[in-house]
């Protein structure tokens, strides 16, 4: 499996330009601070690395895998299903189409009739404007309406685009449609306002004409922490949108949601990763109901009743209620509230309420579980799932006893199921890939139609990081592929935010696998894996713990035998990104390479750039002195060595990013081309994209064969047809969305 490296020809040149400041007493010197600019001279200098990395990276590794990653688009892809009355909704994206689209059923398993086709918007595309795509959707109560999110370039300032679903006995075929809506859609209202939107920020209103959202300013000015609560309605035409509330505290995001039964607005104040307080909006003025309080709280109402999901006096979060009528009141505390669910073993993620049951999803040791209760919180029965799977979503109907579920895993393609909560047992089903006819067990509704390797073993390590903490690590390889030496091994990761890694199914790693590789996911300190306190011990002055966890996992790699460090990779994404520039920098000879997308980098400077500001509360502010001494001390951009080597870096970052500023990646690939040894260090910046939203199928190809060629030299991994096993069943499988892994 010995492969030699091609001699890289050298980066192109980058002019430096030292700037110097003074940060508590500290100089601090910064020579690529220029390219933090948008002007013809940092696009030339943009230009020219894509040109350096299409260079550096091998032609015949890339030929030999997009036949592999092209196959791997060709299968059909399913979202959650959300239920509307007697109207089913989800996104479908067909085998080789660039986009899902939006259709609407009449059964879970009925006929698709679709609503938005975003492949008609790129194939009617005006070249003058960046391409768009479908980012969101959220249904009125009564499914007779959808608001759209749409975004032009991959950025994250959308239009809402509000649409009638069509009849059901109307012709469902749009093929030639240049609007993208199906037959009888109808566009009722477009808000063009070029702000942030989410879809977790709008909520319709109980009577269908109308929602009530959150929207900000656009990044282009600057004003993406100024927001406003707006109320929208049908009949007054956008024009007339009422202000409900301005808000203008950087570190905190309103969302709405609306009781569909009372038609109560409460609107929940939290930190990006902070406690929550919530308010309702009564006769004009928002009356407090859950304030002064540092727990993480989530509100969700039901048939009367509000459902309170929160860690107050529980780490692992619990359920409690209350009437709504006692919650539009206001002033309630904790104590007042019955206890639902009880704090227990796992992680509580959710707890979705139907007329007379509640389907509970928790994490333990993150992976998933599943469970039925009736409402008042006995236990009724579990859910049989694979090992070391994860469900992704759970939806409900409001007013029938049928819910539904993803479920994927590192050897199991995503999969929507169907459950009937009606029934008075369950003894679950063992394999979610088959069909059950029996109404207490989950029933396939989508499931992606590919055979998968039976020689993939999953395995689940702990390792010992720094202050007795016990980490998960999670393994995948194939088995039955026979590897002379280390397996070339690709460790992912994250650790930040309250994001959980649990296991996913990455459709562009098969080929990997089956070539002999290994997959590793690490669930660091700063995720939510052990719930709060296993984020508060990876956030602030505790943000070393991140990086000790990545650097002991792959340690523990190395001395399990499975890999060494001459074939041993590290990848992560956006705060991801940020863990795999800290180890990099911190522990250059462990890695054989290292992949770091959409990153941040300079974490002197990210709180001046897009949402930065907000993630203050998350790592801290550089502008507090304490603060500045231990963000200066792991900071990547700060702590390049001249007298150190480094592993190769493939950087990726794009254009139109309106989360992470692309300068993060920019200045650190400049420092290290020309002020540190080894390498190569190559940046890739994607036009027309963003942070990840709304990217075809077709640029994800482009981007997996260069991410996996770049892997695949520097581990010296040998592009192979899948091994001893059929390639057809090796090359293709349903994808997670994981940045560059």
């Amino acid at each position: 499996m010995s492969r030699q490296s091609a001699p890289v020809p050298s980066p192109p040149e980058t002019e430096r330009e030292v700037v110097t400041e003074t940060l508590h007493g500290v100089e601090i010197d910064d020579p690529y601070r220029w390219l933090e600019g948008d002007d013809e001279a940092v696009h030339r200098w943009t230009d020219a690395q894509n040109d350096h990395a299409d260079a550096a990276l091998d032609d015949d590794l890339r030929e030999g895998l997009r036949p592999r990653f092209d196959d791997l688009v060709e299968v059909a892809d399913y979202g959650p299903i959300t239920v509307r009355e007697d109207r089913y909704f989800a996104t479908v994206r067909e085998p080789g189409a660039d986009h899902a689209r939006l259709v609407v059923r009449d059964a879970p398993d009925g006929e698709d009739r679709v609503l938005v086709d975003p492949n008609a918007w790129a194939a009617n595309r005006d070249d003058d404007r960046p391409p768009r795509s479908m980012a969101w959707y959220v249904p009125s109560h009564d499914g007779d309406r959808v608001a759209v999110g749409v975004t032009e370039g991959g950025d994250e300032n959308y239009d809402v685009r509000v649409l009638s679903v069509h009849d059901p006995s109307e012709t469902v075929s749009n093929a030639d449609a240049a609007d993208g809506f199906g037959a009888g859609v109808e566009e009722v209202a477009v808000l063009p306002e070029r702000g942030r939107v989410n879809a977790g920020s709008l909520a319709w209103e109980a009577d269908g004409e109308g929602f009530v959202y959150v929207a900000t300013g656009g990044a282009a000015d600057g004003a993406q922490m100024d927001k406003e609560i707006r109320r929208f309605r049908l009949a007054d035409g956008p024009e007339a949108e009422e202000v409900l509330l301005e808000h203008d505290d950087r570190h905190v995001w309103p969302r709405v949601t609306v009781d569909p039964d009372s038609g109560l607005l409460a609107v929940a104040f939290s930190e990006m990763v902070g406690g929550t307080e919530w308010y309702v909006h009564v006769d004009g003025d928002l009356r407090p109901v859950l304030t002064d309080t540092d727990a993480e709280t989530s509100v969700r109402f039901h048939d009367g009743t509000a459902f309170v999901t929160t860690d107050h006096d529980a780490p692992r979060r619990r359920l409690l209620a209350c009437s709504v009528d006692r919650f539009r009141e206001g002033d309630l505390s904790f104590d007042e509230c019955r206890e639902v669910l009880p704090e227990g073993e796992g992680i509580l993620r959710s707890a979705v309420p139907t007329p007379e049951r509640l389907l509970v999803h928790r994490r333990r040791d993150a992976h998933s579980r599943l469970s039925v209760h009736d409402r008042n919180g006995t236990h009724l029965w579990d859910v049989s799932l694979p090992d070391y799977c994860s469900v992704t979503w759970v939806s409900a109907a409001r007013d029938a006893p049928e819910a539904f579920f993803g479920v994927t895993g590192f050897d199991r393609p995503p999969a929507v199921r169907g459950l009937d909560l009606a029934a008075e047992a369950g003894n679950g089903v063992d394999d979610v890939d088959e069909d059950d006819s029996d109404p207490a067990e989950s029933t396939a509704i989508d499931s992606v139609d590919l055979s998968v390797p039976d020689d993939l073993v999953v395995e689940q390590r702990f390792v010992d990081s720094t202050d007795g903490a016990e980490v998960p690590v999670f393994v995948c390889y194939r088995e039955g592929v026979q590897v002379d030496g280390p397996r070339p091994t690709l460790l992912y990761g994250y650790g930040g935010f309250r994001n959980s890694v649990t296991p996913s199914f990455g459709r562009f790693r098969l080929p990997f696998l089956a070539d002999g590789g290994a997959f590793a996911a690490v669930c660091a300190r700063g995720g939510y894996e052990y719930g709060e306190p296993w984020h508060e011990a990876g956030m602030l002055a505790e943000k070393q713990h991140t990086f000790d966890d990545f650097i002991a996992a792959g340690e523990a790699l190395c001395e399990s035998g499975l890999t060494d460090s001459d074939h041993l990779a590290v990848a992560g994404g956006s705060n991801g990104g940020l863990s795999v520039g800290a180890v990099v920098t911190q522990r250059p000879e462990l890695w054989a390479a290292a992949q770091c997308a959409v990153p941040l980098l300079d974490m002197l400077r990210f709180h001046r750039f897009l949402l930065g500001e907000s993630w203050t509360t998350e790592y801290g502010h550089p502008e507090d002195p304490e603060a500045f001494e231990y963000l200066r001390a792991y900071s990547p951009y700060h702590n390049i060595d001249p007298d150190e080597s480094y592993p190769p870096v493939y950087f990726t970052t794009a254009a139109s990013d309106t989360r992470v500023h692309p300068s993060h990646a920019r200045k650190m690939t400049a420092r290290l081309q020309n002020e540190a040894a080894g390498g190569p260090f190559l940046l890739r910046t994607k036009p027309e994209t963003g942070h990840g939203v709304g990217k075809p199928a077709s640029m994800i190809v482009d981007e997996q064969t260069d991410s996996w060629a770049f892997l695949y030299e520097r581990l010296e991994v040998e592009v192979g047809d899948g091994g001893d096993r059929d390639s057809a069943a090796t090359d293709r499988a349903a994808a997670d969305r994981d940045d560059g892994a």
